[in-house]
């Protein structure tokens, strides 16, 4: 007598969420494509949360680091004042937006498609005259500054870990000119050295300093956040 067949097991798409496993696509390769380029192509249409990015009307994967954040910490209110350092294209806007907040800036060097009612500001934020406009936007010192920012890379490892720590010190300086007593900053930033003195300077000025791995960001990126609370401040 033979066996009876066995029951399949069949799990549902996940729709983007981490459970569920997913085929790995490739592309064709293209003689135009870069190595860099054909595996950061690659990585994008195997990746959940551009997916779901893309289904929940998301200009980026990056907003759900920043949910991810809130949804731990309770960072974004309706009456936060919040400051967002190289929005674009304007996922951690978008968040912000979702959540109720409706007093918002972001900057970029980049333009941004309009998002209201966030006011998006060009330029450089490390310009005095645009941190005065930002200032004045947002009607007093924000409660919270955010910097999803990264500098163009040269190629070159410990230059461009020199120059992103230099753009997060640009953001934390920032912070702490602007914030107001209480008030959060959140930025990426990249596991490596000299952090040391980034971590100096918020620990002596915030309550608390933390490293964050949202579920957003890839396993094999060296890239994470610091989250400081409770700002001391002036």
């Amino acid at each position: 007598m033979s066996d009876p067949p066995r029951k399949r097991m069949v799990r549902p798409p996940s729709g983007g969420a981490d459970e569920g496993r997913v085929v790995a696509k490739r592309l064709k390769t293209a003689k135009v494509r870069t190595p860099s380029s054909q595996a950061w192509l690659e990585r994008q249409i195997n990746d959940p949360f551009v997916t779901l990015a893309h289904a929940r009307g998301y200009r980026s994967r990056a907003a759900f680091k920043l949910a991810e954040i809130d949804d731990r910490f309770s960072l974004i209110g309706r009456s936060a004042r919040i400051v967002d350092l190289g929005c674009a294209p304007g996922g951690w806007l978008q968040i912000a937006v979702k959540r109720g907040a409706t007093r918002i800036v972001g900057i970029d060097l980049l333009d941004v498609e309009p998002l209201p009612p966030a006011n998006i500001v060009k330029g450089d934020f490390t310009d005095p005259a645009r941190q005065e406009e930002i200032l004045s936007l947002l009607g007093g010192g924000p409660n919270l500054v955010l910097c999803d920012m990264a500098p163009n890379t040269t190629g070159h490892r410990q230059t461009d870990h020199l120059r992103i720590v230099g753009l997060v010190e640009a953001a934390a300086e920032f912070a702490i000119g602007s914030l107001v007593p209480g008030g959060a900053f959140v930025s990426k930033a990249f596991q490596g050295g000299e952090t040391a003195g980034l971590i100096a300077l918020l620990k002596r000025n915030f309550a608390r300093v933390r490293h964050l791995k949202p579920k957003a960001s890839r396993a094999e990126s060296s890239e994470l956040y610091i989250l400081a609370t409770g700002f001391k401040g002036q």
